[in-house]
């Protein structure tokens, strides 16, 4: 069946879906809590962040509620088909995870604050699912925009690890791989912000219950 939503290994390039040129949509609302525009250029000073921890819905509204994070969005990341659709990546014939982009200020919140949010949102351990959220595209994934990104998510998971295995938690399967050559397709408007237009909807994130010891100084600035 073509689109299996159990897929549990990743699908080869060769075998992926090929997508299309161009999405089929435009994003021109800007974000519905935070009132800023979804996608770039973003104004000069601010970072951008990729994350994959579980269903996009629950994960964006995690990070749209830290001070400093300017606008964020929804979309696929780290597979092969270019502008998946939604039912595409459900399939886990796209290679893709669900991914959050914030965007955010790093003189009012470091990177490593992000990361904290991150690891204590989800479970890091489960591989391709997130509770009973299963298939690949809801691994859970770092994708860095900077040699300082990738130093600070590799310590971070170092960090992180020690203290899952002292609390009887299993290995960490976070893939943490640059941003570039995996490019972010933004998901369908419907999907932006989903739970703030439906505040009673799903969400299937769930962290360990143990904290993360990083990302707790304030940042410089």
């Amino acid at each position: 069946m073509l689109f299996n939503r159990h897929k549990t290994s990743l699908v080869p390039a060769d075998q992926a879906l090929p997508g299309r040129q161009a999405p089929g949509f435009a994003l021109t609302e800007p974000h519905t809590v935070l009132g800023h525009p979804l996608t770039g250029p973003y104004p000069e000073g601010l970072e951008v962040a990729d994350f994959g921890l579980g269903c996009f819905w629950g994960a964006e509204r995690t990070f749209w509620r830290l001070p400093g994070v300017w606008t964020t969005l929804v979309g696929y990341q780290g597979g092969h088909t270019p502008n998946p659709t939604y039912e595409e990546v459900c399939s886990g014939l796209t290679g893709h995870t669900e991914a959050v982009r914030v965007v955010f200020d790093p003189a009012v919140i470091s990177y490593e604050r992000l990361l904290k949010t991150f690891w204590e949102a989800h479970d890091p351990t489960q591989g391709n699912r997130q509770g009973n959220d299963v298939g690949t595209q809801y691994r859970s994934a770092l994708y860095t925009h900077s040699p300082a990104q990738a130093a600070a998510a590799d310590a971070s998971r170092e960090a992180y690890q020690k203290v899952l295995t002292a609390s009887g938690h299993k290995e960490i399967t976070t893939e943490i791989l640059p941003a570039e050559g995996r490019p972010f397709w933004p998901a369908e408007a419907y999907h932006q912000q989903y739970l703030d237009k439906n505040p009673g909807g799903y969400c299937g994130i769930g962290g360990t219950g143990v904290s993360c010891p990083i990302g707790v100084a304030p940042a410089e600035g």
